[in-house]
């Protein structure tokens, strides 16, 4: 398993929300460069990058600093939020980015999504499925930056791209995103059983290498962490070991 850190950017600055609440915003006042640094110092191979004003509104707000990261050349750069169209894709693409991760349009639009994949390929194109638990703690996929909830399951969004070479899929539990109270175990377990050929990257609630070492067991393939890590609750030789993947 490899940790994967996480910026989110809004308004071009560092920030994380909590429980995807744009009301409930922590700003970090740390350069998308400096952070690009300091995890490419630690060792880290890949970085993901989240717009989410593009995640809310659905048109890439940030996509100068998302450049900026890209062009480093220092890490492989994967981005998430308000990819909505192929043009998108392809002007990422062209321009540094190393994997475009679609999440809204993957329900609003899956069959134009899935022309993408087969055309870009899994390793280029993966998607982000935003949920939460209803009642019967069955994953149901919320999307527009989590500010709308849907009745398609988890297992029926992922169901859609079967024929298309999905072979990453981006899972955050939304109750635990940025709570620091430990990622979902169980969900990550059901998702690595049903679909044992995807790369699942887990992220949500990731606060200290023992849940690094708990997803690493399940099986998932990467861990996204961005708050754990802005607030340096990982010692750094934990990071690099989970880090080297």
């Amino acid at each position: 398993m490899r940790l994967i850190p996480s910026i989110d950017l809004r308004g071009g600055r560092c920030v994380r929300l909590l429980r995807g609440d744009f009301a409930a915003e922590t700003r970090y006042d740390l350069a998308p460069e400096v952070l690009l640094e300091r995890y490419h110092a630690l060792g880290a191979t890949w970085l993901h990058v989240v717009d989410l004003d593009g995640a809310r509104d659905g048109a890439l707000a940030n996509r100068a600093a998302i450049v900026t990261l890209a062009a480093r050349g220092l890490l492989r750069v994967q981005v998430g939020g308000g990819v909505r169209s192929r043009a998108v894709v392809e002007d990422l693409l062209g321009n540094g980015v190393a994997r475009v991760i679609v999440g809204s349009a993957a329900i609003d639009a899956a069959d134009e999504v899935g022309h993408w994949l087969d055309d870009f390929g899994g390793e280029r194109v993966g998607l982000a499925f935003d949920v939460r638990l209803d009642q019967h703690h069955t994953p149901c996929v919320t999307t527009r930056g989590w500010t709308r909830d849907t009745n398609v399951t988890l297992w029926d969004a992922v169901d859609r791209f079967a024929a298309h070479g999905l072979s990453h899929v981006l899972c955050t539990d939304v109750a635990r995103d940025g709570a620091l109270e430990g990622p979902n175990g169980a969900l990550y377990a059901e998702c690595h059983r049903r679909y044992p050929q995807i790369a699942w990257q887990a992220s949500g609630g990731v606060r200290d290498a023992g849940d690094l070492d708990a997803l690493r067991a399940i099986g998932v393939a990467a861990a996204i962490s961005g708050k754990a890590l802005l607030e340096h609750r990982i010692a750094d030789d934990d990071l690099r070991r989970h880090l080297a993947g």
